[in-house]
This record gives C-alpha cells, structure tokens and sequence, in this order.
C-alpha cells in the first residue's frame, strides 16, 4: 500500500479551511445574499470580505490548534467535521437555526425522539460531508514546521481578518440585526459557541430557586386542579379556535369549557413549561409552582411523558415508566398511562387541596403518527416522520391532527372524570407549551428564536373548565390593554401560576390579581 505523502501544516491548514468554507457554510452565505438591501457590488463586497474573514480565521485557529496539540487537534477537526455536516443536514432540511434553543434541545432530548429524525438521507449525507472529511483530518500526514512560521502565518491571518473588518465597519448595524442567523448558520461556531452559552446557563440554573413568600391555605373546601401541559399544540390546529376540521368533536360540545386566546413565551419545552409554572417572566429561577404549592401544604403530583421541565421538587413525581410499573399491565405506549387512575388517587388523597401536573408528549415531532392509538388515526393518509411529510405536507398534518383529536379525547375524559366527582370542587386547566411548525415557509416542528419564530410556533390552545359553583371568570376585554378586573384579549403562560393559587384558596404575597383569569373569591 502506498504511503501518503505528508504536507506542510501551512497546506493542511488552507485544505481545511477552504473546504470548512464549501462544505458546511453556503446556506450562510445564501442569507446574506438574500437579506441584505445592498447593491449587487455592494453585496459581492461583502460576501468577498466575509469569505476572507472566514478562511484567514480557520486557517489560523486550524493551524495553532495543529501546532499547539497535534493529534488532539486531530481529533477535534475530525468531531467538528461530523458534526457540521449533522448541522448542515438539518439547516438545508428543516430550515433549523443552530443557536442556544436549538442545543438545549439536543441535550433535553431523549434518544426515542431523536430516533426519529434518522434516515438514509441523513446518513448518507454525514458519511459523504462529515466522514469522508474526519478521515483525511486523521490520517493526512502533516509537517508541523518551525515556530517562526507559526508567528508569521497566524499573526498575517489576524491583520488581514482585522483589516477587511475594518473596510466593512458600516455593516456592523446589519450584522447586529441578522446576528441570530448568522450566527446560526455559521459553522462550526454556531454550535461551539451556543453549547458554551449553555453549558454557562445551566451552571447558573443549579443556583437554588428564588423562594417565594410564604402563603397559606385559607379554608378546608375539598378542591382538586389538574393541570395538562400540552406539547407542540398550536392553536391553528384546534377546532375551537376556528379550525376547519373537528379536531375537537368532544371538547366543542363540553359544557363550561372556557377558551383563550394566548401566547407562549419561547417556543421550546423547556422554557416554555417553565413560563407556566413561574410567578412572572424572569430569567432567574424562581420557585415554581408545584414546588411552592407542595411547600404551602398542597397534595401534588406530577405526571410526566416528556422532559426538558425546569426542576420539581416534590415527593410524586412519576414517569411514565412509573406510572406503568405501578398500574401493571398497563401500556405506556400513549399519554392516556398519565390519566390512569387519577380519580383514585384524588379521591383517597389525606389533604383539602390536589394539584396534578400531567406533562405531555401528544403532539411531538418528529413521528406524529406514533402519538396517537390507530382508532384516533381520523385523517388518512399520514406521513410517518417530517422527511416523509416534506414530500406531501398534507399527509404530515393528517398525523398532526390525529394527536389533536387524541387530546380532545383525553381532555374530555378528565373533565367527565372530574365532573363525577361531587364531594370536590375541580379543574381542568389545559395550555401548551408552545407551538410547532407543520411546512409553512418549509420550517418544520419548533425551537426558532422568538423574534424569527412563525406565530404557529406561539400561538398555543388555553382551556380551563370549572365545576360547578367553584369560580367566576373575570370577562376579556377586547383590547390587550385591558381596563382593571378585566383580562387582556391575548393571555400570556404566566395566568396560570396566580389563577391555580386562587383555585386552591393559597394567600400569598406572590400572588398578583391582575394574572388571574377567576374574579376575587
């Protein structure tokens, strides 16, 4: 076999660089192509400037990795290859922006959901992009060379990056307005820069949560809320809301059930569950509302099928693994393993005050098909998974739907459940998490930042129903800035946390009127 003939570090490091440039970087340029209001000069400039800034910056941090770590840097250019071509991959697929959401994301994601997105294409495209690559970085010989060089080179690079910076100061208004993009479409530092951003947050969240004041139960009225945090519903999507199709067969005839208009906060799991459970928009990390109910004296549970939520402390928090070990023979194959039992284990409660959580995976992409159990599949044919729904988007939404029509069902059994329940007072209080892209402007499932984000990404379902006698609505006014005593026309995920303290009779100085949606008691 015959061996390969070994370059000088300054070759390797142009190889990488310029092919950093064509394989992982056209759909950056393509956006500045088309967002930008320069002339066609003006445009070809700029684009020439950020290609030399991109290759003299590779070829220099390429070159000083080679010199300073050798067969580390190795290693590291093979990593950033496989994962730039994975990037690459679902920026030209599902349109995805590889910014901090995006990265929570990945890292709040279980390996059933992201089993999801495999596919040959996407196989076949990292063994072409990402593989092929990753093995010429590992196995190119490579003349390192003499210091000097190293000064010479590195130090051309930074002149003539800081050079063609400076002929482009007046795009820097631009920039700082595209930032999000560019910065997401930018590889490899797009993702090397936004998983050292969280990796920074989450140190920061281990903090310990903000106590609130402490509140108390001000009477012994048996009351129970349940609380179903829905996953990737949008509000477009549900009959109640306008929708065309009979999403909601069941819930449109249920008696009491009292529909809002709102928006979410963000528009991924995480902080957007968050949202609901926190007393008010804050990035800090303030002590949530199942964590402060189970404090004040509240019997909580929480249910859960999904992950990504902020951090629970209390004594149930059941999985729906658990939750199939303790109901045996029961399947956790579908959310309906979170409604199980639930009247026994409200009812044989020792406390005045119930709150349950049920967090829920419903309507979760990539497999919408696998939501939902084959009686619920209403809407025929269906796509299995986004790249089968990319060809025929109609098929994609037929499989949305069905998981819209199986909460229905779900929904309307808790409520006819809760009904039945005479010696409580009870609620029913549904809101999603955020919204989901279904091919519009061929953006697919969620995550984009707020500011970029289509409104079906925030537009989400909130639907509280009341027993009898147990609250009084405050009414909408039609304008957001709603006169005192009324509710805005467009809600926000925080209502929830002020309107269940009301629910369960909780006085505390953390509560605030104006987020909640029941007048005063």
């Amino acid at each position: 076999m015959k061996k390969i003939r070994p370059i000088s570090l300054f070759a390797f490091s142009c190889i990488v660089s310029i092919g950093t440039l064509l394989l992982y970087n056209i759909p950056f340029f393509n956006y500045v192509s088309q967002n930008t209001n320069e002339s066609t000069g003006g445009i070809i400039f700029l684009q020439a400037s950020l290609v030399i800034i991109m290759l003299a910056l590779n070829f220099m941090l390429t070159y000083l990795a080679m010199w300073l770590l050798r067969i580390v840097a190795r290693i590291l250019l093979a990593i950033f290859a496989i994962i730039n071509a994975t990037a690459v991959y679902f920026i030209i697929t599902y349109s995805a922006i590889i910014n901090a959401t995006t990265i929570e994301n990945v890292f709040n994601t279980r390996y059933s959901e992201a089993s999801g997105f495999f596919s040959w294409s996407l196989w076949m495209f990292i063994a072409v992009f990402g593989v092929l690559p990753a093995l010429y970085c590992l196995m190119q010989p490579v003349v390192i060379g003499k210091a000097k060089k190293l000064g010479i080179y590195c130090g051309s690079s930074l002149a003539i990056i800081l050079l063609v910076a400076s002929l482009n100061i007046s795009q820097t208004l631009w920039i700082s307005q595209h930032d999000t993009e560019l910065g997401g479409l930018l590889q490899p530092w797009s993702y090397v820069v936004n998983t050292c951003r969280v990796i920074s947050s989450y140190q920061d969240e281990q903090a310990e949560e903000i106590k609130l004041p402490d509140g108390t139960i001000a009477d012994h009225e048996k009351a129970v809320v349940v609380l179903v945090i829905g996953e990737s519903a949008r509000k477009a999507n549900f009959q109640l809301y306008g929708y065309q199709r009979d999403t909601n067969p069941l819930l449109s005839k249920q008696e009491g059930l009292k529909v809002y208009q709102a928006t979410a906060c963000a528009t991924y799991t995480t902080a957007g569950t968050k949202a609901i459970l926190e007393p008010k928009d804050s990035g800090d990390l303030y002590e949530l509302l199942p964590n402060y109910a189970f404090r004040t004296g509240v019997d909580v549970s929480w249910r859960t099928s999904n992950w990504g939520e902020p951090p629970i402390h209390i004594d149930e928090y059941l999985t729906d693994t658990d939750l199939s070990d303790l109901y045996q023979g029961k399947s956790n194959d579908y959310d309906d393993i979170l409604y199980y039992g639930l009247r026994e284990r409200i009812e044989s409660s020792k406390k005045d005050k119930v709150l349950i959580i049920l967090h829920t995976s419903t309507s979760h992409g990539p497999k919408y098909a696998d939501k939902y159990p084959k009686q619920f599949e209403v809407y025929k044919p269906v796509a299995k998974n986004i790249e089968e729904g990319e060809k025929n988007i109609g098929m994609l939404i037929n499989a949305y739907d069905n998981t819209i029509r199986y909460t229905d069902f779900l929904l309307n059994s808790l409520i006819n459940t809760l009904r039945e329940m005479k010696d409580w007072h009870s609620a029913m209080i549904f809101i999603s998490d955020h919204g989901e892209s279904l091919g519009e402007n061929k953006m697919f499932m969620h995550g984009l930042p707020m500011k970029l984000a289509p409104k079906v990404q925030y537009e989400i379902p909130f639907l509280v129903w009341t027993s009898d006698g147990f609250r009084t609505y405050k009414q909408t006014s039609s304008s957001q800035d709603a006169p005192e005593g009324e509710l805005p026309a467009v809600l926000e995920q925080h209502y929830v946390f002020h309107s269940v303290l009301n629910l369960l009779s909780i006085q505390s100085p953390a509560y605030n009127k104006d987020y909640d949606i029941f007048a005063s008691k």
